[in-house]
């Protein structure tokens, strides 16, 4: 009894310890690459004072950036840069890339990627018409099909596109599914072993190699993209789940927003999955890069962003759309948890005059986040930024409309999450025909919403204004 009770004794000690040093090896992690000041400082003080709980913390949701994404980024040296590289300075896309936009220009040159120009873009309004144009692209696919979601749940839709893909398989199509580890967590395993016994490639996109990396879950590619042929191309708001559809058990609609492009675009769009599926499985995928035809005149730039990138480009895409804005500045998003730099340009849009709407959902699906959103309406509020909640079902769009000369359409949301963390997928246009009809959708959706003022806050209970504040403190995690 004495020799176990020694034991226990020595493990008591022994584990504390081993936290405490461990702890002080992750101060050393973050001072040499923490992001903010603010940021750093919390995170030294957690993981000295509080290592038992800190250490397990940090290991979750400690970095901000997957280094060796990262590292890769900046080298420029491997497969999927010369790629990338080769694919710029094809002479057969010379005369689709254009600078003669300045609207969007500058957002090119965020992530290096050309204006194109030379597509027909069809903006597809909720879940229905979105796997309707979807499946009908798959059906037609003669070479090779990229699909790529953040989130893929058993149902009904799920076993469509597991039936379209095999059938696209025995016809002779390539064909590469890449879903998230994390966003696909609850998808049955016979249904990924379905799709590889059928001869699809299945990759599953994880957070990095490394022991630490294992632990993370920040690091989530988010992106719900499709690409036929290389010249058809799908991104927005969806992913593969019935609820995405008919709003499931919880919502009795569900409101989101895709669009399809058929044009030159795609190409930048199968190079961001390209990029993703070598990042996954460490290989690109064998599929051809010959430039499709033009099928229009709408110029449109694909703006991937993530953690890897050597600035954080998602926070200057919206930072410079906001900017741009002079009359109008409408964005529609499911989560708004925005960093200090999207507040600021929200509020100086406003002061300068520009009619500036948010709207969220009315009824949530994370209810912490949408308590931290609720804090955010007193500080653009005093500016002059108007608020709304969406009160028909859930809405999940990821949407934005600057005057009468630029949308955007795709996986970003107004987060720490999004603007920070996740690997996101934005297309971005100009052609007036095209903006017109976000416009009036935006306008419709606007129409099915309610004002959120200070008031309507103030009148809640104590608990309710003491949830939106706890809620705000977890604001960089959310």
């Amino acid at each position: 009894m004495p020799a176990v009770q020694l034991v226990i004794e020595y493990w008591m000690l022994l584990i504390p310890l081993a936290l405490h040093i461990t702890g002080i090896l992750f101060i050393f992690d973050v001072i040499m690459n923490g992001r903010t000041s603010q940021g750093t400082i919390a995170w030294v003080m957690a993981l000295f004072f509080f290592p038992y709980l800190a250490v397990f913390l940090y290991l979750v949701f400690g970095a901000r950036r997957i280094q060796r994404h990262a590292v890769a980024h900046q080298s420029g040296s491997t497969a999927i840069h010369h790629l990338g590289r080769d694919l710029r300075m094809d002479q057969r896309l010379g005369c689709l890339m254009v600078r003669d936009t300045p609207i969007i220009d500058v957002l090119s040159d965020i992530y290096q990627l050309p204006v194109m120009v030379g597509n027909r873009c069809t903006l597809l309004i909720n879940g229905e018409a979105t796997f309707d144009s979807i499946l009908e692209g798959i059906r037609s696919a003669r070479r090779h099909v990229l699909i790529q979601f953040f989130i893929v749940r058993d149902g009904d839709l799920a076993d469509r596109i597991k039936s379209a893909l095999i059938d696209r398989v025995k016809a002779g199509v390539q064909v590469y599914f890449l879903l998230d580890q994390i966003g696909s967590v609850g998808l049955s395993r016979s249904y990924t072993d379905a799709l590889r016994a059928a001869g699809v490639n299945v990759g599953i996109f994880r957070m990095g190699g490394g022991m630490l990396n294992r632990f993370r879950i920040n690091f989530r590619n988010h992106r719900k993209l499709v690409v036929v042929d290389g010249a058809m191309s799908w991104v927005g708001g969806h992913n593969i789940g019935d609820e995405y559809l008919d709003g499931g058990r919880r919502f009795d609609h569900w409101r989101d927003t895709h669009v399809k492009m058929e044009g030159p675009v795609t190409l930048a769009v199968q190079l961001c999955f390209a990029e993703d599926w070598h990042w996954a499985c460490g290989k690109l995928p064998e599929i051809p890069w010959d430039p499709p035809p033009c099928t229009g005149g709408e110029a449109v730039l694909c703006i991937p962003t993530g953690p890897g990138d050597l600035v954080e480009s998602c926070s200057l895409m919206m930072v410079q759309a906001i900017n741009l804005a002079k009359h109008r500045c409408w964005i529609l998003t499911p989560y708004f948890v925005p960093d200090v730099a999207v507040i600021k340009a929200l509020q100086l849009a406003a002061m300068r005059g520009v009619d500036v709407r948010i709207l969220i959902p009315g009824n949530p699906d994370k209810r912490v986040v949408w308590w931290a959103a609720h804090t955010y309406l007193f500080e653009v509020a005093v500016a002059g930024v108007r608020m709304f909640t969406y009160r028909k079902g859930y809405m999940h769009q990821k949407v934005f409309l600057v005057d009468d000369t630029l949308a955007g359409v795709g996986t970003v949301n107004l987060d720490n999450r999004s603007l920070r963390i996740n690997f996101e997928i934005t297309m971005a246009f100009t052609d007036p025909d095209f903006i017109r009809k976000v416009e009036k959708m935006c306008r419709d959706d606007f129409a099915a919403s309610d004002p959120l003022t200070t008031d309507d806050v103030y009148r809640r209970s104590m608990a309710f204004r003491l949830a939106i504040r706890t809620a705000r403190l977890f604001s960089p995690i959310l």
